[in-house]
């Protein structure tokens, strides 16, 4: 048999010298940019000013808020007011027609109901906006099932109220 002689591989061209490529003469970096300067970290001093305006302009900010949120509190405690005391009349004048359509003891209780119900409404429109919100707090501490039905509630009739479309503006 005879042998057949393999053809070689093509020899590879002579490897050129490893040397990092040449960059093109545009994108060397310039020695001071105005970018280096800014990103040098402010004196210490400076820091201090931003900070304290910073920390000014946020007390500012919450003291907005917070008087923009009291103003909002008080408009809706004084509309909270009206209603309840509107309930009130609303049972006092459905008295009467207890009266005549039931008896006179059931609109006794009507009366009765009507005359807590102004009370309430005195005493929620004699008392500060942050008052009210301790009372609350303290009303949900003592008993949370109450709690949690008068606000399933009230939650009841102000979806009825939207729902049936409140011309209250």
């Amino acid at each position: 048999m005879a042998e057949t002689a393999k053809p070689k591989a093509a020899a590879k061209p002579a490897a050129k010298p490893k040397t990092a490529p040449k960059k093109p003469a545009t994108a060397k970096k310039p020695t001071a940019s105005p970018k280096a300067v800014a990103k040098a970290p402010p004196a210490k001093g400076k820091t201090d000013d931003v900070k304290a305006k910073v920390k000014a302009d946020m007390n500012n900010f919450k003291a907005k808020a917070t008087d923009s949120a009291k103003a909002a509190a008080e408009k809706g405690k004084d509309r909270a007011t009206e209603a309840v005391g509107s309930i009130g009349k609303l049972i006092r004048d459905s008295a009467a027609t207890i009266d005549e359509n039931v008896g006179k003891q059931y609109g006794d209780y009507a009366r009765g109901a009507a005359d807590a119900v102004d009370g309430f409404a005195t005493k929620m429109d004699a008392k500060e906006v942050d008052e009210i919100l301790e009372d609350a707090r303290q009303f949900v501490r003592k008993s949370p099932a109450v709690a949690v039905g008068a606000a399933a509630a009230i939650g009841f009739v102000l979806a009825r109220l939207v729902r049936s479309g409140g011309k209250d503006a």
